[in-house]
């Protein structure tokens, strides 16, 4: 679907029954991929979600995109361009705004679902803009300081809830990173579970399963 007055290109599944105001889940790919690489397992998420799958902005060619830059450096390794990752945060943040107007989705059923750098910017848009989204599917990747508040500790967290999961033998980022987000969110209150699964970096089928019972509860 082309949406040029959008702040971003995307792709969507309607809700499969007749609904009004649906709930909204939102799916952000990782590095190096595009809209339809989350979105082809759409078909097996409930089916009154409306489920929007957006193109990161930045193309690498050969339909490969990325919401910012990874630098690779062979003495300090690989760095994060952070004001195009912030510039990446913001526009996810218009976004949502743009596709709940639109679509008149139910605002407190907001699902944004990431994978690796789509998770890094979940987190950074849901620490920086709480109001705009309730639940938060983070697959594969951790929490970037440098994308959280400076006012961190006076924000109200209370509404959001977590799912967090990532696999023990990940090679790209490292399980160690993702322990980190259960012990921030209980300092900042959050509601979150945290699962691992014996995996690289990628979905592992009961990942699937256990993410989509998750969502099956919230939708309740």
């Amino acid at each position: 679907m082309d949406t040029k007055q959008s702040a971003l290109h995307y792709e969507i599944r309607q809700p499969k029954i007749p609904i009004e105001h649906p709930p909204l889940l939102i799916l952000l790919h990782g590095y190096g991929s595009n809209e339809m690489d989350l979105f082809s397992f759409a078909d097996e998420l409930p089916d009154e979600l409306l489920i929007i799958s957006a193109r990161a902005p930045k193309s690498l060619g050969f339909h490969s995109y990325a919401w910012y830059a990874i630098n690779f450096d062979q003495i300090n390794g690989k760095s994060s361009d952070i004001d195009e990752a912030k510039e990446a945060r913001d526009i996810i943040a218009t976004f949502i705004d743009e596709v709940t107007k639109k679509y008149q989705v139910n605002r407190e059923k907001i699902f944004l679902l990431g994978f690796s750098q789509g998770t890094i910017l979940s987190y950074a848009v849901a620490l920086n803009y709480p109001e705009k989204i309730k639940y938060v599917i983070a697959l594969s990747g951790y929490i970037n300081e440098d994308l959280s508040p400076d006012n961190i500790h006076n924000k109200l967290y209370r509404k959001l809830d977590f799912f967090i999961s990532h696999g023990n033998s990940d090679q790209v980022l490292p399980v160690e990173w993702a322990r980190l987000a259960p012990e921030i969110f209980y300092i900042l209150g959050i509601k979150n579970v945290y699962k691992e699964y014996n995996a690289g970096h990628g979905v592992h089928p009961q990942n699937f399963y256990d993410l989509k019972n998750w969502i099956i509860e919230r939708l309740k």
